[in-house]
């Protein structure tokens, strides 16, 4: 499975930003998708996951409220939509791809690349 994220950038706080990740590959669709963050300095951490039939989502406690992750009808696409950004939210962005939508990063085999986002205050 390959995946591709985008959609970051530089947002004032208090704004929104809508992250994408597109999965291709053999049976990309049929996979649980999570997304995880990495500050400068800090270790990467878990922002939240989404089941592969997208029924379950999942988040940390810093996001719940503000964050909404989504995948369209293909399960091929998965959205992180991002409101009332804060500068702790900067960080570069990851999603990946699993059998479960676990909080930890060894619950995924598979990586994108990351995406930017910085938020000002």
């Amino acid at each position: 499975v390959q995946l591709q994220a985008s959609g970051g950038g530089l947002v004032q706080a208090g704004g929104s930003l809508r992250l994408s990740c597109i999965a291709s590959g053999r049976a990309s669709s049929s996979y649980s998708m999570g997304w995880f963050r990495q500050a400068p300095g800090k270790e990467r951490e878990f922002v939240g996951a989404i089941s592969w039939s997208g029924s379950d989502t999942y988040y940390t406690d810093s996001v719940k409220g503000r964050f909404t992750i989504s995948r369209d009808s293909t399960g091929n696409i998965v959205y992180l939509l991002m409101n009332n950004l804060k500068p702790e939210d900067t960080a570069i962005y990851y999603c990946a791809a699993g059998v479960h939508p676990g909080p930890h990063s060894r619950y995924y085999d598979h990586w994108g690349q990351g995406t930017l986002v910085t938020v000002s205050s």
